[in-house]
């Protein structure tokens, strides 16, 4: 396979989950091609630390941070409006932040943490932004997959909340199935625009992901330390579906080790991806072409 890069001096690229674990890498690892980022996270003094110190590595770093938690719509939508602030158009959007919770948690919006963190706010974030990807002729939307899709069993859409049942890695699974399906939808109604959308995932990385869940957790993310990939081999997937050239018009696919692989079909029937996007419009309050819809916005929120 060849491992070709297209150059990305001048390119913007907007990253998600920068401040550890693979995030970070990946930005790393897009500075040091020259790509300007625009970098999203919730807490201000890792996003900064992290920041200076891209900036320390490549001084020639052009770097530009908007602050906001990808769990609350209305930052979701601040950030956005800071990106499209810029006034350029987008090369690539990473969506990459997510999080796994022991215990369920609920965001401001009423909505289940790890579901809103892990989708909701990066469909609303990439719909924000889908002019700036279509003005780039060439944009790329690049998620954050995982093989713990095929654990959680299929979306139940009559309680994507997980109110009636929360059980740690069957919320996180099916959050990550999400990735998949809406990467698969927004794959099919962007090809025309020049749209491509993919999806990975990273292997079992070493990092402080899921560390926020207590001692036990913490634990057990260090005792598992020999069997985990680093962080800059996690990203490595992500990295190329970013830059890569031989991938400009590939798309709905879903990658690990750098290649195409199929992901568990028995876990989401033909009509899931679009029933997930109308779902998604309804809980965001967004219409079709990511307009807002403050009625129906109102109406998922008291029903979440």
């Amino acid at each position: 396979m060849s491992t070709a890069e297209m150059n990305m001096a001048g390119k913007l690229v907007v990253v998600t989950g920068f401040t550890a674990g693979l995030g970070e890498a990946a930005a790393f690892a897009l500075a040091e091609k020259g790509a300007d980022l625009y970098l999203l996270a919730r807490n201000p003094s890792k996003a900064e630390r992290t920041v200076d110190a891209i900036r320390d590595r490549y001084p020639e770093s052009q770097i530009e941070l908007a602050l906001g938690d990808l769990g609350n719509l209305t930052d979701v939508r601040d950030m956005a409006t800071s990106v499209l602030g810029a006034g350029r158009p987008i090369d690539v959007l990473f969506n990459n932040a997510g999080l796994i919770n022991q215990k369920r948690r609920v965001t401001a919006d009423g909505y289940e943490e790890t579901f809103a963190v892990n989708h909701l706010g990066h469909f609303l974030l990439t719909l924000l932004l889908l002019e700036r990807l279509r003005e780039g002729g060439g944009g790329r939307v690049v998620s954050t997959a995982s093989g713990a899709h095929q654990f959680g069993g299929p979306l139940d859409f009559s309680d994507l909340q997980a109110e009636k049942a929360y059980k740690t890695f069957t919320v996180y699974g099916r959050s990550k199935l999400a990735n998949i399906l809406f990467t698969q939808e927004l794959a099919r109604r962007e090809a025309d625009a020049g749209i491509t959308a993919n999806c990975f995932h990273p292997g079992f990385v070493g990092s402080d992901f899921s560390k926020n869940n207590g001692a036990l957790a913490r634990t057990l993310m260090t005792l598992a330390g020999p069997w985990t990939r680093s962080s800059e081999k996690g990203a490595e997937t992500g990295i190329y579906l970013c830059t890569s050239p031989e991938l400009e018009s590939v798309s709905g696919k879903y990658f690990y080790d750098m290649k195409a692989i199929e992901p568990s079909k028995r876990v989401f029937g033909p009509e899931d991806a679009l029933t997930l996007w109308n779902a998604s419009l309804e809980l965001t309050g967004l219409s079709e072409d990511g307009a807002p819809m403050r009625e129906a916005g109102e109406k998922a929120k008291g029903r979440a």
